[in-house]
Parts: C-alpha cells; sequence; structure tokens
C-alpha cells in the first residue's frame, strides 16, 4: 500500500492548506514540544506496540515528544483516570474515551469538529452509532476511534447447529454478503432461534447468555428488546418501559431461560466466553475475543465458531456495541499538536495497521473502512468473521439507545434490564410488576 501523508490526505479531501485557516485546523511547527497520552490496554497486546510505534513515528517526523501511557477496563481504571484528570484540569492530552466517558465529560473536552470534519470529508461519515456518543450539542466532543470499539454478534458452533438443530448458520450468513439469500436470513429469527437453542440444549450443549450485572447481558438484552419494539425511554427522555412490547419480549425470554444453564444469573463478562470455549456451548452473544482465546486454548472449538447476525424481531434486528473515543481536554497546553495527532491516527493508513494489529476485533467506526481483508481471511474458520461487520439489515446501537446519553449511561450502568429480566426469569415476578419496578427506577434516573 502507497504510504499516505497527513498533506496528501488533506489534499485529497479537498481542504488543503489554504482551507485550513477557514475551518481554524492548526498545523504543528516543528519542535512542538510534548505530548502525552492515555489509552486502553488493549487485550490483543501486539495491538499496543503498533500504535506506540505509529505515534512514535510521528513524533520523530515532527519533533514531538510523545509519551504513552496504558489504562486497562478491567477495575474501571481507564474511566477513574479520565475522571479524576477531568476534575483536576490535569493530566494526559489525549485521553481514550471508553463508552460514555465523552459524555460524562463533554463540558472539559475540546471541540473536534476540525478533526471529525477532514476525516469524514476523506473516508465518508461516521456511524449514526458513533454520533449518538461523540457528537454532542452540535460539537464532535471527540473523534470515534477503532481501537477496542467492538459489536455483538452471535457466535456460533456451526458443527453443533447444523447436527442436532439442522441449522445452518454458514449457509444463511455465507462469507459475501452477496451470497445472503433473503428469504433465508428473514427466516432467521428469535422463533428460529429458540427451536434451535431447544434441540442444541437436548443434545446437552446449551445456548448461554448472561442475565446479570454485566455489560454483556446488556449487549443482547437491549437488542431482543428493541427487535420487539420495546425500549427503556424515548430519545426525548419519556419512559415507555411499559409496554405490550416489553411484555412480548420477557415472556420470550421466560422461554429461553429454559434451555440455558441455571448460573447464568452469577456470570461476569468472561463467563459466557469460559462456557464455549469448554467445550460444553453451543451458542453466545460475543465479539470474537472468545474465539481468540479458544484459538490459544481449544482450536477444535476456535475452528467450528461462526459470528454472524442477531435474530429478527417483529421490528427488525439490532445489534449492541461497545465503542472507544479519543478525545482532547480543553485543558491541554499542546492542542495544536494534540490534533495533528489524531488526525494522523485517523487516516486510512494507519487505521488499517490498527485493525490487522487487533486481528479484526476493533471495529472501525467509518464503514467505508468495513473492506479490510482482515475478516475474510483470519481463521479458522476461513470466513468466520466476516459477519462481525454490520453487513446486512442489523441496526447497531449503544445498550440504552435511544435515552437521552446521560440516562442512557444510567440505563446502561445499573444494570436496568438484566435486573427487570431476572427478576421475570429467575425470582419468578409477574413481566407487568417487573416493568413497573423498572419505571420507577427510570424516574429516580431524571430525578438525579
Amino acid at each position: 500500500m502507497k504510504r499516505q501523508t497527513r498533506r496528501e490526505f488533506l489534499k485529497t479531501a479537498a481542504i488543503g492548506a489554504a482551507a485550513l485557516s477557514t475551518i481554524g485546523f492548526p498545523r504543528v511547527s516543528r519542535g512542538a514540544g510534548k505530548l502525552t497520552l492515555a489509552l486502553w490496554d488493549h487485550w490483543v497486546k501486539p495491538a499496543n506496540k503498533v500504535v506506540v510505534d505509529i505515534i512514535n513515528e510521528w513524533g520523530k517526523a515532527n519533533k514531538v515528544e510523545v509519551q504513552v501511557d496504558f489504562f486497562p477496563t478491567i477495575g474501571d481504571k481507564l474511566s477513574l483516570t479520565g475522571a479524576a484528570e477531568a476534575r483536576a484540569e490535569a493530566g494526559h492530552d489525549i485521553i481514550t474515551l471508553w463508552q460514555w466517558d465523552a459524555v460524562a465529560h463533554k463540558d472539559k473536552l475540546e471541540p473536534l469538529n476540525d478533526i471529525a470534519e477532514a476525516v469524514q470529508k476523506r473516508l465518508g461519515p461516521y456511524t449514526d452509532n458513533s454520533k449518538y456518543l461523540a457528537f454532542q450539542g452540535g460539537n464532535w466532543i471527540a473523534v470515534p476511534s477503532a481501537i477496542g470499539s467492538h459489536t455483538y454478534p452471535i457466535a456460533t458452533r456451526m458443527d453443533l447447529w447444523k447436527k442436532h438443530a439442522a441449522i445452518d448458520v454458514v449457509d444463511i450468513f455465507p462469507p459475501d454478503v452477496k451470497k445472503r439469500s433473503k428469504a433465508k436470513v428473514d427466516a432467521w429469527d428469535w422463533k428460529m432461534f429458540l427451536e434451535g437453542t431447544k434441540k442444541v440444549h437436548a443434545a446437552g450443549f446449551p445456548v448461554a447468555m448472561p442475565i446479570s450485572n454485566c455489560n454483556d447481558a446488556n449487549q443482547w438484552l437491549f437488542p431482543l428488546l428493541l427487535s420487539y419494539g420495546a425500549a427503556a425511554m424515548s430519545y426525548r427522555g419519556d419512559i415507555i418501559i411499559e409496554s405490550d412490547a416489553t411484555l412480548e419480549a420477557l415472556e420470550y425470554c421466560k422461554e429461553i431461560v429454559k434451555y440455558m444453564p441455571t448460573d447464568i444469573y452469577g456470570w461476569d463478562d468472561a463467563g459466557n466466553n469460559r462456557f464455549i470455549i469448554s467445550g460444553k456451548g453451543s451458542a453466545i452473544h460475543n465479539p470474537p475475543s472468545a474465539w481468540a482465546v479458544a484459538k490459544r486454548d481449544n482450536l477444535e472449538v476456535a475452528a467450528q465458531i461462526w459470528h454472524h447476525d442477531m435474530p429478527r424481531g417483529p421490528k427488525g434486528r439490532f445489534r449492541g456495541s461497545l465503542l472507544f473515543n479519543w478525545g482532547i481536554w480543553k485543558f491541554t497546553k499542546n492542542k495544536s499538536a494534540a490534533k495533528d495527532l489524531l488526525l494522523h491516527l485517523s487516516i486510512k493508513e494507519q487505521q488499517w495497521k490498527l485493525i490487522t494489529a487487533s486481528e479484526g476485533y476493533d471495529v472501525p467506526q467509518l464503514p467505508s473502512l468495513y473492506n479490510h481483508p482482515i475478516w475474510n481471511e483470519i481463521g479458522p474458520p476461513k470466513g468466520g468473521q466476516y459477519n462481525y461487520m454490520i453487513r446486512g439489515d442489523e441496526r447497531l446501537i449503544v445498550p440504552g439507545w435511544p435515552a437521552p446519553p446521560e440516562l442512557a449511561q444510567q440505563i446502561f450502568s445499573r444494570w436496568l434490564l438484566p435486573t427487570m429480566v431476572g427478576k421475570v426469569t429467575s425470582a419468578g415476578i409477574a413481566p407487568k410488576e417487573a416493568m413497573k419496578w423498572a419505571a420507577k427506577e427510570l424516574e429516580a434516573y431524571k430525578r438525579r
């Protein structure tokens, strides 16, 4: 691939040097001081080295001293770092913002419209899903990042479902969207999923999704409810959880949990991963992290995992996601260099390298980059991650959507849906009573 310089990138985007002053985009002067970055500690460790190499190369070319510190999401260390720096108005110049962090600190973040506009003129629009978090009050308060961003498709043991449920997920979701049969894809709904679940359970290989206080529980329950036309709140903040659509979705949950392990109520985010890697499970909702560990620890299982679209409900097909963004603090002294570096990290050449380094785990928030070959080539099985990208009619959402982001954050982090569903499926509380409880919780969120 021909190396694309920052200048070539801006020229192609039709905002060359003469236009920089028009959009207020600063240029880095030689010997432009120092920059510090707080980045997410990637679970695919080689990805950390690649991003550091890119940053160091940029720093050397621009005579900027750079320092990179990595923080894990385990124990909320990344979010806690951002919160501490926002409060103290001191710390790193560039900060990685996990899911809701940009919304939480939007008043402390430098508007990045110039970078976002430059990127989109060259590479096309960011996803609507990314705008939900990064575009607030008419401004891009952060730049969507591929690093760490991921989605939650179904990861199916294709051998077990074909043998015991007579459902061939590779045939329904081949590694080429042009070869899909609309009739077969349309037939893949929650009813079909339930019927298949019954059969693989009877064969001794249950499906398993957590109903507990963890991210993975949110990532399948929100898409399920939305596909039935249910939601906790409207985009205006109206409480709409008490509805016939929610009731229908809860009745579905009551049925499907009969064919899942009983310990799903105590699982953390690694519970479903461990379950399918062990060889006992036949399907989970998860990014390719479970597959990656299986490739290391149980290759026989990894070779049978096929990632693909969520089931369709009466109101469509939805998939959950967890997003990362890059931000620059308003108190940063070296904003010119910080913006130039974020633009450099956002161009196609760098994003291409970063996606490759993550073995396809990182999802670009620019659909124009979905054609990266990694998802076709990586395996085994070859093509098993092709549908990890949204290829069909799924709508990608952040759990909590369409509520206003400040309220969606509480809906997500206070585990409203997993708790409501758990009351119905485990505690035996009537669905209507569980919905009333959820509505009261939502009223409390609005008062906070």
